[in-house]
Protein backbone atom coordinates (compact mmCIF):
# COMPACT_ATOMS: atom_id res chain seq x y z
CA UNK A 1 0.00 0.00 0.00
CA UNK A 2 1.44 3.56 -0.29
CA UNK A 3 1.85 5.08 2.25
CA UNK A 4 3.22 8.35 1.70
CA UNK A 5 4.25 10.78 -1.41
CA UNK A 6 6.44 13.79 -1.18
CA UNK A 7 7.23 16.68 -4.52
CA UNK A 8 9.89 19.27 -4.35
CA UNK A 9 9.93 21.68 -7.44
CA UNK A 10 7.96 19.64 -9.76
CA UNK A 11 5.93 21.06 -12.35
CA UNK A 12 4.31 24.19 -10.77
CA UNK A 13 4.45 22.04 -7.11
CA UNK A 14 6.58 23.85 -5.14
CA UNK A 15 6.65 21.29 -2.01
CA UNK A 16 4.17 18.88 -1.44
CA UNK A 17 3.89 15.95 1.22
CA UNK A 18 0.61 13.51 1.36
CA UNK A 19 -0.23 10.70 3.30
CA UNK A 20 -2.18 8.00 2.06
CA UNK A 21 -4.82 5.74 3.55
CA UNK A 22 -6.61 2.54 2.85
CA UNK A 23 -10.15 2.16 1.18
CA UNK A 24 -11.33 4.91 -1.56
CA UNK A 25 -10.36 8.81 -2.16
CA UNK A 26 -10.92 11.15 -4.46
CA UNK A 27 -9.14 13.86 -6.14
CA UNK A 28 -10.73 16.91 -7.13
CA UNK A 29 -10.10 20.52 -8.25
CA UNK A 30 -10.88 22.92 -11.27
CA UNK A 31 -9.52 22.24 -14.64
CA UNK A 32 -6.13 23.29 -15.36
CA UNK A 33 -5.62 23.00 -10.89
CA UNK A 34 -2.98 20.46 -11.81
CA UNK A 35 -5.13 16.94 -10.66
CA UNK A 36 -2.74 15.13 -12.59
CA UNK A 37 0.52 15.67 -11.57
CA UNK A 38 0.61 13.35 -8.77
CA UNK A 39 -0.09 10.84 -10.98
CA UNK A 40 2.91 11.93 -13.44
CA UNK A 41 4.49 11.63 -10.19
CA UNK A 42 3.62 8.38 -8.97
CA UNK A 43 4.22 7.23 -12.70
CA UNK A 44 7.90 8.39 -12.54
CA UNK A 45 8.59 6.27 -9.44
CA UNK A 46 7.48 3.88 -11.57
CA UNK A 47 9.81 4.22 -13.86
CA UNK A 48 8.26 6.51 -16.55
CA UNK A 49 10.49 8.15 -18.92
CA UNK A 50 11.60 11.95 -16.76
CA UNK A 51 11.69 14.99 -19.13
CA UNK A 52 13.30 18.43 -18.17
CA UNK A 53 10.06 20.23 -18.46
CA UNK A 54 9.18 18.73 -15.36
CA UNK A 55 11.27 20.46 -13.28
CA UNK A 56 9.82 23.60 -12.07
CA UNK A 57 10.85 27.16 -13.40
CA UNK A 58 14.21 28.83 -11.85
CA UNK A 59 14.63 25.38 -9.66
CA UNK A 60 17.65 22.86 -10.34
CA UNK A 61 16.18 19.86 -10.02
CA UNK A 62 12.90 17.97 -9.00
CA UNK A 63 12.92 15.31 -6.03
CA UNK A 64 10.09 12.63 -5.80
CA UNK A 65 9.74 10.32 -3.27
CA UNK A 66 7.23 7.31 -1.95
CA UNK A 67 7.12 5.11 0.67
CA UNK A 68 4.97 1.67 0.91
CA UNK A 69 4.01 -0.95 2.99
CA UNK A 70 4.99 -4.81 2.15
CA UNK A 71 4.07 -6.14 4.85
CA UNK A 72 1.53 -7.71 2.92
CA UNK A 73 4.12 -8.70 0.01
CA UNK A 74 5.94 -11.52 0.99
CA UNK A 75 6.90 -12.78 -2.38
CA UNK A 76 8.21 -9.01 -3.00
CA UNK A 77 9.79 -8.82 -0.08
CA UNK A 78 11.55 -11.72 -0.56
CA UNK A 79 13.00 -10.80 -4.11
CA UNK A 80 14.29 -7.46 -2.43
CA UNK A 81 16.25 -8.30 0.04
CA UNK A 82 17.89 -11.02 -2.56
CA UNK A 83 18.65 -8.08 -4.89
CA UNK A 84 20.55 -6.04 -1.80
CA UNK A 85 17.37 -3.51 -1.45
CA UNK A 86 15.42 -4.37 1.52
CA UNK A 87 16.45 -5.02 5.53
CA UNK A 88 15.91 -8.56 6.82
CA UNK A 89 13.26 -6.84 9.78
CA UNK A 90 12.26 -4.21 7.48
CA UNK A 91 9.17 -4.43 5.28
CA UNK A 92 8.57 -0.59 3.92
CA UNK A 93 10.07 0.80 0.74
CA UNK A 94 11.24 4.00 -0.15
CA UNK A 95 11.45 5.15 -4.11
CA UNK A 96 13.19 8.02 -4.96
CA UNK A 97 13.87 9.81 -8.05
CA UNK A 98 15.73 12.90 -8.56
CA UNK A 99 15.46 14.68 -12.40
CA UNK A 100 17.68 17.79 -12.85
CA UNK A 101 16.89 20.38 -15.47
CA UNK A 102 18.75 18.74 -18.23
CA UNK A 103 16.01 16.14 -18.11
CA UNK A 104 18.67 13.58 -16.62
CA UNK A 105 17.57 11.44 -14.15
CA UNK A 106 18.50 9.61 -10.42
CA UNK A 107 16.70 6.56 -9.09
CA UNK A 108 17.23 5.10 -5.47
CA UNK A 109 15.24 2.38 -3.71
CA UNK A 110 15.59 2.40 -0.15
CA UNK A 111 18.68 4.86 -0.81
CA UNK A 112 20.27 2.75 -3.02
CA UNK A 113 21.03 3.39 -6.36
CA UNK A 114 18.56 1.44 -8.93
CA UNK A 115 17.69 1.43 -12.71
CA UNK A 116 14.57 2.52 -14.58
CA UNK A 117 14.02 -0.93 -15.07
CA UNK A 118 14.00 -1.97 -11.94
CA UNK A 119 11.46 0.19 -10.78
CA UNK A 120 9.30 -0.39 -13.24
CA UNK A 121 8.95 -4.30 -12.77
CA UNK A 122 8.62 -3.54 -8.72
CA UNK A 123 6.37 -0.24 -9.55
CA UNK A 124 4.36 -2.89 -11.65
CA UNK A 125 3.83 -4.58 -8.73
CA UNK A 126 2.95 -2.10 -6.62
CA UNK A 127 0.05 0.21 -7.96
CA UNK A 128 -1.82 -0.31 -11.16
CA UNK A 129 -2.62 3.22 -13.01
CA UNK A 130 -5.98 3.75 -15.40
CA UNK A 131 -5.06 6.64 -17.62
CA UNK A 132 -8.29 8.57 -18.48
CA UNK A 133 -7.51 7.52 -22.09
CA UNK A 134 -7.36 4.20 -21.26
CA UNK A 135 -10.46 3.00 -22.81
CA UNK A 136 -9.03 3.88 -26.18
CA UNK A 137 -6.18 1.08 -25.78
CA UNK A 138 -9.62 -1.27 -26.06
CA UNK A 139 -9.20 -1.30 -29.49
CA UNK A 140 -5.89 -2.95 -29.56
CA UNK A 141 -5.42 -6.35 -29.26
CA UNK A 142 -2.47 -6.02 -27.31
CA UNK A 143 -4.23 -4.34 -24.41
CA UNK A 144 -7.32 -6.34 -24.71
CA UNK A 145 -5.17 -9.90 -24.68
CA UNK A 146 -2.73 -8.25 -21.45
CA UNK A 147 -5.95 -7.95 -19.84
CA UNK A 148 -7.27 -11.06 -20.18
CA UNK A 149 -3.98 -12.59 -19.31
CA UNK A 150 -3.97 -10.50 -15.99
CA UNK A 151 -7.61 -11.53 -15.41
CA UNK A 152 -6.88 -15.18 -15.81
CA UNK A 153 -3.90 -14.29 -13.85
CA UNK A 154 -1.45 -16.37 -16.54
CA UNK A 155 1.13 -13.58 -17.39
CA UNK A 156 3.61 -15.60 -16.80
CA UNK A 157 2.79 -18.16 -18.59
CA UNK A 158 2.44 -16.00 -21.55
CA UNK A 159 6.29 -15.04 -20.71
CA UNK A 160 7.23 -18.91 -21.10
CA UNK A 161 4.74 -19.38 -24.15
CA UNK A 162 6.63 -15.93 -25.84
CA UNK A 163 10.10 -17.78 -24.94
CA UNK A 164 9.06 -21.09 -26.66
CA UNK A 165 8.53 -19.53 -29.45
CA UNK A 166 11.87 -17.42 -29.56
CA UNK A 167 13.45 -20.75 -29.16
CA UNK A 168 10.69 -22.20 -31.58
CA UNK A 169 11.70 -19.76 -34.35
CA UNK A 170 14.97 -20.12 -33.45
CA UNK A 171 15.49 -23.49 -34.35
CA UNK A 172 13.67 -23.36 -37.66
CA UNK A 173 15.42 -20.85 -38.80
CA UNK A 174 18.55 -22.69 -38.10
CA UNK A 175 17.36 -25.44 -40.44
CA UNK A 176 16.31 -23.35 -42.88
CA UNK A 177 19.80 -21.73 -42.62
CA UNK A 178 21.28 -24.85 -43.23
CA UNK A 179 19.19 -26.18 -46.02
CA UNK A 180 19.58 -22.88 -48.14
CA UNK A 181 23.68 -22.63 -47.33
CA UNK A 182 24.12 -25.78 -47.70
CA UNK A 183 26.97 -25.89 -50.62
CA UNK A 184 28.30 -22.81 -48.99
CA UNK A 185 28.33 -24.38 -45.98
CA UNK A 186 30.52 -27.25 -47.64
CA UNK A 187 32.82 -25.38 -48.85
CA UNK A 188 33.59 -23.64 -45.84
CA UNK A 189 33.51 -27.21 -44.02
CA UNK A 190 37.16 -28.42 -46.98
CA UNK A 191 38.16 -25.06 -45.98
CA UNK A 192 38.20 -25.87 -42.03
CA UNK A 193 39.27 -29.25 -42.49
CA UNK A 194 42.27 -28.27 -44.92
CA UNK A 195 43.28 -26.08 -42.33
CA UNK A 196 43.02 -28.79 -39.94
CA UNK A 197 44.82 -31.47 -41.26
CA UNK A 198 47.49 -29.23 -42.16
CA UNK A 199 47.89 -27.72 -38.39
CA UNK A 200 47.51 -31.12 -37.34
CA UNK A 201 50.63 -32.95 -39.31
CA UNK A 202 52.77 -30.22 -37.67
CA UNK A 203 51.14 -30.88 -34.34
CA UNK A 204 52.03 -27.62 -32.38
CA UNK A 205 52.07 -28.51 -29.04
CA UNK A 206 51.30 -26.05 -25.99
CA UNK A 207 54.83 -24.47 -24.65
CA UNK A 208 56.15 -26.40 -27.72
CA UNK A 209 57.79 -23.13 -29.16
CA UNK A 210 59.57 -21.79 -25.75
CA UNK A 211 61.03 -24.91 -24.66
CA UNK A 212 62.47 -25.38 -27.96
CA UNK A 213 63.64 -22.15 -28.31
CA UNK A 214 65.69 -22.33 -24.90
CA UNK A 215 67.29 -25.46 -25.77
CA UNK A 216 67.88 -24.65 -29.46
CA UNK A 217 69.67 -21.48 -27.42
CA UNK A 218 71.78 -23.54 -25.25
CA UNK A 219 72.96 -26.07 -28.31
CA UNK A 220 74.25 -23.40 -30.81
CA UNK A 221 76.22 -22.40 -27.76
CA UNK A 222 77.31 -25.42 -26.39
CA UNK A 223 81.35 -24.97 -27.54
CA UNK A 224 81.65 -21.32 -25.89
CA UNK A 225 79.86 -22.07 -22.53
CA UNK A 226 82.11 -24.75 -22.19
CA UNK A 227 85.06 -23.54 -23.26
CA UNK A 228 84.24 -19.74 -20.96
CA UNK A 229 82.85 -21.91 -17.81
CA UNK A 230 86.13 -23.55 -17.71
CA UNK A 231 88.07 -20.67 -18.32
CA UNK A 232 86.65 -19.57 -14.72
CA UNK A 233 87.26 -22.14 -13.33
CA UNK A 234 90.75 -22.25 -13.83
CA UNK A 235 90.85 -18.43 -12.67
CA UNK A 236 88.58 -19.58 -9.33
CA UNK A 237 90.51 -22.99 -8.44
CA UNK A 238 93.46 -22.90 -10.85
CA UNK A 239 97.49 -23.34 -9.83
CA UNK A 240 97.96 -19.78 -9.01
CA UNK A 241 93.94 -19.07 -9.05
CA UNK A 242 92.02 -16.96 -6.60
CA UNK A 243 91.21 -19.66 -4.06
CA UNK A 244 95.00 -19.55 -3.99
CA UNK A 245 95.26 -16.19 -2.85
CA UNK A 246 92.75 -16.00 -0.51
CA UNK A 247 95.14 -18.90 1.13
CA UNK A 248 97.65 -17.31 0.99
CA UNK A 249 96.63 -13.79 2.87
CA UNK A 250 94.56 -16.23 5.02
CA UNK A 251 97.89 -17.76 6.70
CA UNK A 252 99.67 -14.60 6.55
CA UNK A 253 96.84 -12.94 8.87
CA UNK A 254 96.33 -16.01 11.04
CA UNK A 255 100.27 -15.85 11.75
CA UNK A 256 99.77 -11.97 13.42
CA UNK A 257 96.22 -12.59 14.76
CA UNK A 258 97.48 -12.79 18.23
CA UNK A 259 99.33 -10.13 18.23
CA UNK A 260 96.29 -7.89 16.44
CA UNK A 261 92.84 -8.81 17.52
CA UNK A 262 91.61 -6.83 14.72
CA UNK A 263 92.72 -8.97 11.99
CA UNK A 264 89.98 -11.46 13.06
CA UNK A 265 87.40 -9.65 11.60
CA UNK A 266 89.27 -9.85 8.32
CA UNK A 267 89.71 -13.53 8.67
CA UNK A 268 86.09 -14.36 8.70
CA UNK A 269 85.44 -12.41 5.45
CA UNK A 270 88.58 -14.14 3.54
CA UNK A 271 86.60 -17.48 4.73
CA UNK A 272 83.39 -15.99 3.53
CA UNK A 273 84.89 -14.91 0.40
CA UNK A 274 86.74 -18.59 -0.20
CA UNK A 275 83.13 -20.26 0.65
CA UNK A 276 81.60 -18.23 -2.61
CA UNK A 277 84.65 -18.70 -4.44
CA UNK A 278 84.28 -22.80 -4.03
CA UNK A 279 79.99 -22.29 -4.69
CA UNK A 280 81.07 -20.46 -8.30
CA UNK A 281 83.59 -22.71 -9.58
CA UNK A 282 80.90 -25.56 -8.38
CA UNK A 283 78.56 -24.08 -10.78
CA UNK A 284 80.51 -23.38 -13.68
CA UNK A 285 81.81 -26.93 -13.18
CA UNK A 286 78.42 -28.15 -13.37
CA UNK A 287 77.29 -26.11 -16.04
CA UNK A 288 80.75 -27.44 -18.51
CA UNK A 289 80.04 -30.86 -17.53
CA UNK A 290 76.07 -30.78 -18.21
CA UNK A 291 76.64 -29.01 -21.36
CA UNK A 292 76.98 -31.95 -24.78
CA UNK A 293 77.91 -30.63 -28.53
CA UNK A 294 75.44 -32.33 -30.63
CA UNK A 295 75.69 -31.29 -34.00
CA UNK A 296 72.00 -34.03 -34.68
CA UNK A 297 70.26 -32.39 -32.06
CA UNK A 298 71.01 -28.97 -33.31
CA UNK A 299 69.84 -29.44 -36.42
CA UNK A 300 66.89 -31.39 -35.84
CA UNK A 301 65.84 -28.29 -33.58
CA UNK A 302 66.54 -25.87 -36.27
CA UNK A 303 64.58 -27.89 -39.10
CA UNK A 304 61.36 -28.20 -36.25
CA UNK A 305 61.47 -24.64 -35.59
CA UNK A 306 61.87 -23.67 -39.06
CA UNK A 307 58.55 -26.01 -39.71
CA UNK A 308 56.29 -24.30 -36.94
CA UNK A 309 57.96 -20.24 -38.16
CA UNK A 310 56.87 -20.89 -41.72
CA UNK A 311 52.95 -22.53 -40.47
CA UNK A 312 52.95 -19.15 -38.58
CA UNK A 313 54.03 -16.93 -40.91
CA UNK A 314 51.38 -18.59 -43.33
CA UNK A 315 48.18 -17.74 -40.83
CA UNK A 316 49.87 -14.43 -39.72
CA UNK A 317 50.21 -15.52 -36.45
CA UNK A 318 53.37 -15.73 -34.12
CA UNK A 319 54.39 -19.38 -33.99
CA UNK A 320 53.90 -19.68 -29.58
CA UNK A 321 50.07 -19.13 -31.00
CA UNK A 322 49.97 -22.37 -33.34
CA UNK A 323 48.70 -24.72 -30.59
CA UNK A 324 45.37 -22.28 -29.76
CA UNK A 325 45.14 -21.50 -33.78
CA UNK A 326 44.58 -25.91 -33.78
CA UNK A 327 41.77 -25.29 -31.36
CA UNK A 328 40.15 -22.95 -32.66
CA UNK A 329 40.24 -24.41 -36.06
CA UNK A 330 38.84 -27.71 -34.59
CA UNK A 331 36.19 -25.73 -32.66
CA UNK A 332 34.87 -23.97 -35.95
CA UNK A 333 35.05 -27.13 -37.28
CA UNK A 334 32.57 -28.68 -34.97
CA UNK A 335 30.04 -25.82 -35.11
CA UNK A 336 30.03 -26.04 -39.10
CA UNK A 337 29.50 -29.83 -38.91
CA UNK A 338 26.56 -29.11 -35.83
CA UNK A 339 25.52 -26.21 -38.13
CA UNK A 340 25.28 -28.29 -41.34
CA UNK A 341 24.04 -31.29 -39.84
CA UNK A 342 20.15 -30.93 -41.05
CA UNK A 343 18.86 -34.49 -39.69
CA UNK A 344 19.72 -32.87 -36.21
CA UNK A 345 18.44 -29.59 -36.88
CA UNK A 346 15.03 -30.96 -37.97
CA UNK A 347 15.14 -33.20 -34.65
CA UNK A 348 16.00 -29.63 -32.61
CA UNK A 349 12.83 -28.15 -34.44
CA UNK A 350 10.57 -30.27 -33.95
CA UNK A 351 10.94 -30.50 -30.43
CA UNK A 352 11.27 -26.77 -30.09
CA UNK A 353 8.04 -26.97 -32.05
CA UNK A 354 6.48 -29.61 -29.65
CA UNK A 355 7.36 -27.93 -26.29
CA UNK A 356 5.63 -24.33 -27.98
CA UNK A 357 2.44 -26.66 -28.39
CA UNK A 358 2.22 -27.60 -25.32
CA UNK A 359 2.65 -23.97 -23.26
CA UNK A 360 0.67 -22.37 -25.97
CA UNK A 361 -2.45 -24.84 -25.53
CA UNK A 362 -2.44 -24.93 -21.74
CA UNK A 363 -2.22 -20.73 -22.33
CA UNK A 364 -5.34 -21.44 -24.47
CA UNK A 365 -6.95 -23.49 -21.59
CA UNK A 366 -7.03 -20.78 -19.00
CA UNK A 367 -8.23 -18.19 -21.25
CA UNK A 368 -10.86 -20.06 -22.65
CA UNK A 369 -12.13 -20.50 -19.03
CA UNK A 370 -10.97 -16.62 -17.98
CA UNK A 371 -12.96 -15.42 -21.26
CA UNK A 372 -16.28 -16.65 -19.63
CA UNK A 373 -15.72 -15.59 -16.18
CA UNK A 374 -14.46 -11.85 -17.48
CA UNK A 375 -17.00 -11.67 -19.79
CA UNK A 376 -19.93 -12.25 -17.41
CA UNK A 377 -18.51 -10.30 -14.45
CA UNK A 378 -18.48 -7.47 -17.90
CA UNK A 379 -22.02 -8.11 -18.69
CA UNK A 380 -23.22 -7.44 -14.91
CA UNK A 381 -21.31 -4.72 -14.37
CA UNK A 382 -22.63 -2.56 -18.08
CA UNK A 383 -26.25 -3.55 -16.84
CA UNK A 384 -25.50 -0.79 -14.40
CA UNK A 385 -23.48 1.57 -16.37
CA UNK A 386 -26.50 2.53 -18.55
CA UNK A 387 -25.74 0.20 -20.99
CA UNK A 388 -29.32 -2.38 -19.84
CA UNK A 389 -29.55 -5.38 -22.18
CA UNK A 390 -25.76 -4.98 -23.32
CA UNK A 391 -23.67 -7.83 -23.73
CA UNK A 392 -19.87 -8.81 -23.37
CA UNK A 393 -17.82 -11.52 -24.98
CA UNK A 394 -14.45 -12.38 -25.63
CA UNK A 395 -13.69 -14.53 -29.02
CA UNK A 396 -10.35 -16.53 -29.01
CA UNK A 397 -9.91 -16.64 -32.70
CA UNK A 398 -7.41 -19.45 -33.92
CA UNK A 399 -4.60 -18.39 -35.23
CA UNK A 400 -1.07 -19.61 -36.28
CA UNK A 401 1.47 -19.77 -33.89
CA UNK A 402 2.78 -16.63 -32.56
CA UNK A 403 4.50 -14.97 -29.42
CA UNK A 404 1.59 -14.50 -27.69
CA UNK A 405 -0.08 -18.20 -28.19
CA UNK A 406 -2.33 -19.76 -30.65
CA UNK A 407 -5.15 -17.11 -30.73
CA UNK A 408 -6.02 -14.02 -31.28
CA UNK A 409 -8.40 -12.01 -28.37
CA UNK A 410 -11.13 -10.26 -29.59
CA UNK A 411 -13.45 -8.09 -27.23
CA UNK A 412 -16.88 -8.15 -28.65
CA UNK A 413 -20.08 -5.93 -27.47
CA UNK A 414 -24.22 -6.32 -28.02
CA UNK A 415 -24.84 -2.44 -27.00
CA UNK A 416 -28.32 -3.21 -27.41
CA UNK A 417 -30.60 -6.21 -26.03
CA UNK A 418 -30.94 -8.71 -29.23
CA UNK A 419 -27.87 -6.77 -31.46
CA UNK A 420 -25.58 -9.39 -32.82
CA UNK A 421 -21.84 -9.25 -30.56
CA UNK A 422 -19.77 -7.58 -33.14
CA UNK A 423 -15.78 -6.44 -32.66
CA UNK A 424 -15.39 -3.64 -29.94
CA UNK A 425 -14.08 -1.36 -32.14
CA UNK A 426 -16.77 -1.55 -34.58
CA UNK A 427 -19.73 -0.76 -32.69
CA UNK A 428 -19.13 0.91 -29.23
CA UNK A 429 -19.16 5.15 -28.94
CA UNK A 430 -16.50 6.75 -26.73
CA UNK A 431 -18.50 7.10 -24.26
CA UNK A 432 -19.74 3.17 -24.12
CA UNK A 433 -15.94 2.35 -24.36
CA UNK A 434 -15.66 4.18 -21.17
CA UNK A 435 -18.39 3.08 -19.50
CA UNK A 436 -17.22 -0.53 -20.92
CA UNK A 437 -13.52 0.01 -19.99
CA UNK A 438 -14.47 0.86 -16.25
CA UNK A 439 -16.53 -2.46 -16.15
CA UNK A 440 -13.63 -4.59 -16.75
CA UNK A 441 -11.37 -2.88 -14.70
CA UNK A 442 -13.57 -3.70 -11.72
CA UNK A 443 -13.82 -7.09 -12.82
CA UNK A 444 -10.69 -7.21 -13.00
CA UNK A 445 -9.97 -5.34 -9.75
CA UNK A 446 -11.55 -7.91 -8.04
CA UNK A 447 -8.97 -10.56 -8.98
CA UNK A 448 -5.57 -8.51 -9.53
CA UNK A 449 -3.18 -8.57 -6.28
CA UNK A 450 -1.71 -5.03 -7.03
CA UNK A 451 -2.24 -3.34 -3.93
CA UNK A 452 -3.21 0.29 -5.05
CA UNK A 453 -5.26 1.09 -8.25
CA UNK A 454 -5.54 4.78 -9.42
CA UNK A 455 -8.23 6.00 -11.70
CA UNK A 456 -7.26 9.42 -13.89
CA UNK A 457 -11.08 10.62 -14.73
CA UNK A 458 -11.85 6.97 -16.32
CA UNK A 459 -15.07 8.40 -15.74
CA UNK A 460 -15.12 10.91 -18.46
CA UNK A 461 -18.52 10.35 -20.97
CA UNK A 462 -20.94 9.24 -18.35
CA UNK A 463 -23.09 11.22 -15.51
CA UNK A 464 -25.93 11.43 -13.82
CA UNK A 465 -27.20 7.86 -11.55
CA UNK A 466 -24.67 6.19 -13.79
CA UNK A 467 -21.98 8.65 -12.31
CA UNK A 468 -23.19 7.42 -9.01
CA UNK A 469 -23.33 3.79 -9.53
CA UNK A 470 -19.62 4.18 -10.92
CA UNK A 471 -18.82 5.84 -7.50
CA UNK A 472 -20.44 2.80 -5.55
CA UNK A 473 -18.48 0.51 -7.68
CA UNK A 474 -14.79 2.01 -7.00
CA UNK A 475 -15.66 2.70 -3.31
CA UNK A 476 -16.48 -1.13 -3.07
CA UNK A 477 -13.30 -1.48 -4.60
CA UNK A 478 -11.56 0.19 -2.15
CA UNK A 479 -12.91 -2.48 0.73
CA UNK A 480 -10.13 -4.39 -1.18
CA UNK A 481 -7.95 -2.45 -2.60
CA UNK A 482 -6.29 1.14 -1.99
CA UNK A 483 -8.20 3.42 -4.46
CA UNK A 484 -7.53 7.15 -5.44
CA UNK A 485 -9.78 8.25 -8.15
CA UNK A 486 -9.09 11.55 -10.15
CA UNK A 487 -12.56 12.79 -10.69
CA UNK A 488 -14.88 15.93 -12.08
CA UNK A 489 -18.04 14.62 -11.09
CA UNK A 490 -19.77 15.25 -7.58
CA UNK A 491 -21.60 11.69 -7.82
CA UNK A 492 -18.14 10.18 -7.92
CA UNK A 493 -16.44 12.40 -5.48
CA UNK A 494 -19.42 11.69 -2.86
CA UNK A 495 -19.01 7.91 -2.61
CA UNK A 496 -15.23 8.32 -1.58
CA UNK A 497 -13.89 7.89 2.04
CA UNK A 498 -11.55 10.02 1.91
CA UNK A 499 -11.39 13.87 -0.34
CA UNK A 500 -8.42 15.83 -1.24
CA UNK A 501 -8.72 19.22 -3.13
CA UNK A 502 -6.16 20.50 -5.75
CA UNK A 503 -6.05 24.38 -5.93
CA UNK A 504 -4.22 26.08 -8.22
CA UNK A 505 -2.60 30.18 -6.98
CA UNK A 506 -0.78 32.86 -8.64
CA UNK A 507 1.39 35.72 -7.74
CA UNK A 508 3.46 37.96 -9.68
CA UNK A 509 5.82 35.50 -10.12
CA UNK A 510 5.13 32.05 -10.20
CA UNK A 511 1.90 29.74 -10.32
CA UNK A 512 1.62 26.90 -7.75
CA UNK A 513 -0.35 24.11 -7.08
CA UNK A 514 -1.17 22.68 -3.95
CA UNK A 515 -3.35 19.83 -2.64
CA UNK A 516 -5.19 19.84 0.63
CA UNK A 517 -7.41 17.00 3.06
CA UNK A 518 -11.09 18.60 3.08
CA UNK A 519 -12.78 17.81 6.29
CA UNK A 520 -16.63 17.23 6.00
CA UNK A 521 -17.63 21.07 5.56
CA UNK A 522 -15.03 21.10 2.90
CA UNK A 523 -16.13 18.36 1.39
CA UNK A 524 -19.49 20.14 0.75
CA UNK A 525 -18.60 23.20 -0.36
CA UNK A 526 -16.42 21.31 -3.39
CA UNK A 527 -18.83 18.87 -4.33
CA UNK A 528 -21.52 22.38 -4.25
CA UNK A 529 -18.56 24.29 -6.61
CA UNK A 530 -18.61 20.76 -8.91
CA UNK A 531 -22.51 20.80 -9.14
CA UNK A 532 -23.03 24.75 -9.56
CA UNK A 533 -19.54 26.05 -11.05
CA UNK A 534 -18.20 29.67 -9.49
CA UNK A 535 -21.51 30.51 -8.09
CA UNK A 536 -22.22 28.38 -5.10
CA UNK A 537 -26.27 28.80 -3.61
CA UNK A 538 -27.93 27.39 -0.67
CA UNK A 539 -29.54 25.09 -2.81
CA UNK A 540 -26.07 23.66 -4.21
CA UNK A 541 -24.70 23.63 -0.78
CA UNK A 542 -28.00 21.32 0.37
CA UNK A 543 -27.54 19.27 -3.35
CA UNK A 544 -24.06 18.46 -2.05
CA UNK A 545 -24.70 17.47 1.65
CA UNK A 546 -27.28 15.20 0.63
CA UNK A 547 -25.56 13.33 -1.66
CA UNK A 548 -22.67 13.14 1.08
CA UNK A 549 -25.23 11.82 3.41
CA UNK A 550 -26.79 9.32 1.15
CA UNK A 551 -23.33 7.78 -0.07
CA UNK A 552 -22.31 7.57 3.50
CA UNK A 553 -25.97 5.56 4.60
CA UNK A 554 -25.56 3.84 1.30
CA UNK A 555 -24.38 -0.19 1.92
CA UNK A 556 -21.28 -1.28 -0.15
CA UNK A 557 -21.67 -5.11 0.06
CA UNK A 558 -19.38 -6.87 -1.88
CA UNK A 559 -22.61 -8.60 -3.40
CA UNK A 560 -23.76 -5.44 -4.72
CA UNK A 561 -23.97 -4.66 -8.23
CA UNK A 562 -21.40 -2.32 -9.70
Amino acid sequence: MLLALSLNDFVIVDSLDLQFQPGFTVLTGETGAGKSITLDAVGLLLGDKADYAQVRGGAKEARLSALFDLSAMPELQNELREQGFLADDADELSVRRIIDAKGKSRSYLNGQAATLAQLKSIGSRLIDIHGQNAHQSLNREAAQRELLDAFAGCLPLAQEVAAAYRARQSALAALKAAEEQREQLQIERERLEWQHGELSRVAPAPGEWESLSQSHDSLAHAAELVQTAREVEDIIDGERGLQYYVYRCQKNLESLSGIEPRFAEALELLASVEAELGEAAAAVRGVASRTELDPAELAAQEERMGELMSMARKYRIEPQELPAKLEETEAALQRLEAAADTQALEAAARERDREYAEVAERLSAERRAAALRLAEEVTENMQHLAMKGAQFAIELVPASPTAHGLEHIQYQVSANKGSPLRPLNKVASGGELARISLSLQVAAGRHTRIPTLIFDEVDTGIGGGVAETVGRALRRLGTAHQVLAVTHLPQVAACGEHHWQVSKNSDSEQTVSSIRVLDEAGRTGEIARMLGGETITATTLSHAAEMLANAAERPHSDTEAV
